[in-house]
């Protein structure tokens, strides 16, 4: 036995975060107490973080097929088909916990088991991505979270050799006492080298690769699968330390070995260390494993099989290699630097058998460790049930602007929209040679190194929609990272998500989760863009002193698109003056007015009626605009058309790849106010705008499925051989102005100037937060 002085008390089972419910069905499983070792090994494996025990049931609702997915949920990462023998292989995952915790550590190892999860199964890394959501700025922790946090990312990514190229990052209240900290990696490989994790071939060795197993990490996984209280500082041993540096020789090491024909199956040792890559690889393989814990690799003296099995430590595989093969495996390990170890074999036996000084010290059957772990249906309210609970607030009417220039320069300097260039300069965006659009824009762009192919990768959520409206908010995520990899010419194939919520338990957070499914799910479904691979994150709540309850619900998606020439792709920047700004997807009129100015004043009322301008409850609910110049997140999120989505997102693209445009914006939070000054600041052009609708919600409305490009129309009849073109494809088109000189100016349909501002003080005042903020 593992200790005979250990004694499975009630305390213990409790500390174990066993219900009595599920400790009487370990009994059960084993027909007997376990011991120690038996009962750490159930604890991480029905953790939330492991077993996916409140998530199962609504996951499998997801759409997760398309003719070019090689492979879906369910291996290390999702890997689609990208032509020419290739695939894109790549997932998203949450260390959201640790990060809170221990900020540089915990980013910097979500960075390290993001980059394993890809190369395990045969990719090269080509591109780091993260999402990542802060608390208020004015939080007492909040700047050194926040410093921390960038500085594991861009610490490990850096010295690991893979570019760090694009992401998200947020700030609200609700993340004060639990930050959430998403990694993303991708990488390319060859379709006939792709590896996968089931342990076949009874007898077949297993080896241990990479670094030595220490103390840390020991119960990560089950403390990522429960809330903060105030013993944050006692929970800092879980937090794992990562190495970089061994890392890159892992990835070299793996990849030498890959490209022989020595490897059955390999995983890596992420969550639960040891116990989830065997119990895994068994699981996957239907056979059983047997280990010699005495020849694990260990750093430090005295470790007893518990710890070996329960611990986080980085950079460390697992692998079934083919009989005679050690010796070569070997000798590649060693060149590299890395320990290596056969440490067991393969068995039929379908138990994970575990010995340790001539005693077995574990005999469990792998059923009840995965497949028949425990899967429940959380209880949760309807959502006319979850509308009362949120109480948000109708917005049928606000107050009038007097000034529209000065709140679009207090918006670009706000901590939702201020540049992140403080934050992406300390990030290795060009390692490698083959990016091509980083931080910045719509979606970042890396090509496929030796090829005119590029993948562009995106991620979103917009969390304030999803607390709103759950369903809404889900397609909206989705919606908005079809829409990203659009904007640059891309044809969105796949994605990979993190869905962070609070405790399960409460039935108005399990409302969250299931709408943000399924709104998810409504979304693939209808753009084609299936889900692959991804990552649940729970109980990402704190009662912590000083913190919130839960976070907002964030499913946070990553999208996957192709680029078959890489020479053919937009960016948002304004390419030469005197091209005619056009809003696609909906404004106000189709903009015919504008060739003859006073043609006829606008029935305004009439529009609105019609549908032609949206309410303001559409238009401004839950917007950017709203929570930070009025203080308010009422209304509802603007509802998303998934047909129109889609078509407006096909002629985008269309017009991009035929070399007819190269600058496209999508309108997102902010409004086309927003988008414009982007574009005009990535530049240094500036914009003559000029509608005919309501002022405000023109230009701070965050109505759905729009993007703005730029064409080199000069004439009336090219424009109407453009709307007619539009008409045909059923999507709607605004010309508003023309680029050029160095001010943004915006006339509303009197002739009137909204606001004239130099381009150079929209970016002084978008640089502002992060410079002022980190001086103080």
């Amino acid at each position: 036995m593992a200790n005979p002085s250990d004694v499975i008390t009630p305390e213990v089972v409790d500390q174990h975060g066993f219900s009595p419910e599920e400790y009487e069905q370990v009994l059960k499983s084993l027909g007997r107490e376990p011991n120690m070792v038996e009962l750490g090994i159930f604890s991480v494996m029905w953790s939330e973080h492991c077993s996916y025990k409140s998530s199962r049931f609504h996951l499998k609702k997801l759409p997760t097929e398309a003719p070019w997915v090689i492979c879906g949920p369910g291996e290390n990462a999702g890997v689609i088909g990208i032509g020419d023998g290739q695939a894109a292989i790549f997932k998203m995952e949450s260390h959201n916990h640790p990060s809170y915790i221990e900020p540089y550590q915990g980013a910097a190892t979500g960075v390290g088991g993001i980059l394993r999860d890809v190369f395990t199964m045969g990719a090269r890394p080509v591109a780091n991505m993260n999402a990542l959501r802060f608390g208020s700025p004015d939080h007492p922790k909040m700047k050194h979270l926040v410093k921390g946090v960038v500085a594991g990312i861009g610490g490990y990514g850096n010295c690991v050799g893979v570019p760090t190229v694009g992401g998200e990052t947020n700030f609200h209240p609700a993340y004060d006492g639990n930050i959430l900290v998403n990694a993303m990696t991708v990488g390319v490989a060859d379709t006939d080298k792709i590896f996968y994790s089931a342990a076949t071939g009874v007898g077949n060795p297993i080896v241990y690769v990479g670094s030595k197993t220490g103390r840390d990490g020991i119960h990560g996984a089950t403390m990522a699968s429960a809330d903060f209280g105030d013993d944050i500082e006692e929970k800092r041993p879980t937090v794992q330390v990562g190495d970089p540096f061994v890392e890159k020789l892992l990835i070299e090491a793996c990849l030498e070995l890959m490209a022989t024909d020595a490897i059955v199956a390999i995983q890596d040792m992420g969550a639960a260390g040891l116990t989830s890559s065997s119990v895994e690889m068994a699981t996957n393989g239907k056979t059983g494993i047997r280990l010699d814990m005495n020849k694990v690799p260990c750093r430090e003296e005295g470790m007893t099989p518990y710890e070996m099995m329960l611990s986080e430590s980085q950079e460390r595989m697992l692998m079934v290699l083919k009989p005679g093969k050690e010796e070569m495996a070997a000798a590649i390990f060693k060149k590299w630097e890395l320990d290596f170890a056969v440490i067991g074999e393969v068995t039929d036996t379908r138990h994970m058998v575990l010995d340790f000084d001539g005693e077995t010290v574990c005999d469990i059957p792998l059923g009840p460790l995965a497949s028949d772990a425990p899967e429940y249906e959380r209880p949760y309210i309807s959502r006319d049930e979850y509308k009362a609970w949120a109480g948000i607030a109708p917005l049928d009417k606000v107050e009038a602007s007097e000034d529209h220039g000065a709140e679009l320069l207090y918006l670009l300097g706000t901590p939702a929209l201020a540049s992140r260039r403080w934050i992406w300069e300390q990030y290795d965006s060009q390692v490698g040679a083959d990016t091509l659009q980083k931080s910045g824009g719509d979606a970042s762009v890396v090509r496929v190194h030796g090829t005119n192919k590029a993948l562009a990768i995106s991620t979103d959520c917009n969390p304030r929609y999803c607390y709103a409206d759950p369903f809404e908010g889900g397609k909206h995520a989705v919606a908005e990272s079809y829409r990203n990899l659009c904007a640059v010419g891309a044809t969105p194939l796949s994605v990979t998500n993190c869905l962070n919520f609070g405790n399960p338990q409460r039935p108005e957070i399990m409302a969250q989760f299931v709408g943000c499914v399924e709104g998810m799910g409504e979304a693939c479904r209808q753009l084609d863009f299936p889900i692959v691979s991804g990552n649940v994150s729970l109980y990402n709540e704190s009662k912590a002193t000083g913190g919130g309850s839960a976070i907002l619900p964030t499913p946070a998606i990553g999208g996957v698109g192709l680029m078959d020439d890489h020479d053919v792709m937009a960016t948002i920047a304004f390419k030469d003056e005197g091209q005619a700004i056009i809003v696609l997807g909906g404004f106000t009129d189709n903009g015919d007015v504008l060739w003859n100015a006073k043609a006829g004043e606008p029935d305004l009322a009439s529009m609105r009626a019609e549908g032609t301008i949206g309410s303001i409850g559409s238009r401004l609910g839950q917007s950017t605009w709203l929570r930070e110049v009025r203080g308010k997140e009422d209304g509802a999120p603007p509802p998303v058309d998934l047909e129109m989505e889609r078509r407006v997102g096909e002629f985008v693209r269309d017009l991009v790849t035929s070399y007819r445009c190269n600058t496209v914006h999508d309108i997102s939070d902010g409004g086309a106010a927003i988008a414009l000054a982007e574009m005009a600041m990535a530049s240094g052009i500036g914009a003559n705008v000029h509608t005919l609708g309501d002022s405000l919600l023109d230009m701070f409305g965050e109505d759905q499925s729009r993007y703005i490009v730029c064409l080199p129309i000069t004439e009336r009849e090219e424009w109407e051989t453009f709307q007619e073109e539009c008409e045909a494809a059923g999507v709607s088109a605004d010309w508003i102005g023309f680029t050029g000189g160095n001010r943004f100016q915006w006339k509303d349909d009197e002739d009137a100037i909204l606001f004239d501002i130099a381009v150079e003080d929209l970016r002084e005042a978008n640089e502002s937060f992060f410079k002022n903020w980190m001086e103080d």
